[in-house]
């Protein structure tokens, strides 16, 4: 907690959430990532525990303040004597604010785990292939999602394929064909080796790069140079608002000085929100792009669909008409 009373990012602490939700969305489970943890003598709870726990792990997994939001009344004092506290279950109201703080966790993140948990709570050890693909195949034509659709459903001949959800919601119709299950699978395995092939390459080139792409340096000087204006022109402003409470001044004057010096304060303001934004958004793409890879760097040429694979290296698939493009997730395409 900061002198202004806001949340503030310890840099350590950090490093070590983002790599929790890193090896949860690998494929990792609670007690898996504890045990990876707990192993390493350098890395501490936050309390300063050598021993990581699976609950202490769900519970990072599942704070909405990692991503910027806040819950607010998740407790209620019972007994302002005792001191009593109560888990709140709606007795009172709870507030859910967002962006109340900087995020760890970049939101589009953080809303993935929550689904993989979800799925996860089913019992199934095994995310269905339905849910791999879900959200990852898109139209060329109207940039819409493809679903699941059964065809046959009661015959020998039943199948499942994809298909764009708004093929039929216009009269001008998307084009783009349906996918059977096996023939995703393959143009995965497909774009997957033509990827494998090249990563030394791609390696080498995005660490040629990453300063480039992802460097921070510039931003956070900037970041320095608006926090210290900022605390400039609140003095400016409490200086003035005292002067005026102590002295007679020509309170047009005043008027111009105090909603000039307001106005410099909010875009100020502004500016570094915006800032602390793009931050945190590079250092998660940067962490993102470093995974996928780790990842594909011990990745060998594959001849067989893999789940987790998939969800590792995979960002979207676009259909179009007569090609397909495979997006990974360090923004390399290759299209089939």
């Amino acid at each position: 907690m900061g002198e202004d009373r806001n949340l503030v990012i310890n840099p350590e602490q950090a490093k070590t959430v983002r790599r929790i939700y890193a090896m949860f969305l690998e494929g990792k489970s609670p007690h898996a990532i504890s045990k990876i943890l707990t192993d390493e003598p350098e890395t501490l709870t936050v309390i300063g525990k050598q021993k990581w726990n699976p609950s202490t792990i769900k519970s990072i997994l599942t704070n909405e303040k990692y991503k910027g939001d806040a819950l607010l009344q998740k407790s209620y004092t019972v007994d302002f004597l005792s001191k009593e506290k109560k888990a709140n279950e709606g007795e009172i109201p709870q507030y859910y604010v967002k962006g109340n703080h900087e995020a760890i966790i970049q939101p589009e993140v953080f809303d993935m785990v929550q689904n993989m948990m979800a799925l996860r709570k089913t019992g199934k050890n095994r995310i269905s292939t339905a849910n791999v693909f879900s959200s990852k195949i898109r139209c060329g034509d109207c940039g819409g999602w493809y679903g699941s659709k059964v065809w046959h459903s009661n015959t020998k001949y039943r199948r499942r394929v994809w298909r764009c959800n708004r093929k039929y919601e216009n009269d001008d119709k998307c084009q783009t064909p349906h996918l059977t299950d096996d023939e995703v699978k393959e143009l995965f395995i497909k774009a997957a080796n033509q990827l494998i092939e090249i990563k030394d390459e791609i390696i080498r080139n995005f660490e040629e790069a990453k300063e480039f792409l992802f460097g921070t340096a510039e931003l956070s000087k900037e970041q320095e140079e608006l926090e210290s204006n900022l605390n400039q022109l609140a003095d400016e402003i409490n200086a003035l608002i005292n002067e005026n409470a102590r002295i007679a001044i020509d309170q047009a004057e005043y008027e111009r000085n105090y909603n000039s010096l307001v106005k410099q304060f909010d875009e100020t303001e502004d500016r570094l929100g915006e800032v602390k934004e793009e931050i945190s958004m590079r250092q998660g793409n940067q962490e993102q792009v470093e995974m996928f890879l780790k990842n594909l760097e011990k990745t060998d040429l594959i001849d067989e669909f893999d789940e987790r694979l998939f969800n590792r290296l995979v960002e979207v698939i676009e259909v179009g008409r007569e090609k397909v493009t495979v997006t990974f997730k360090d923004g390399s395409e290759v299209t089939i």
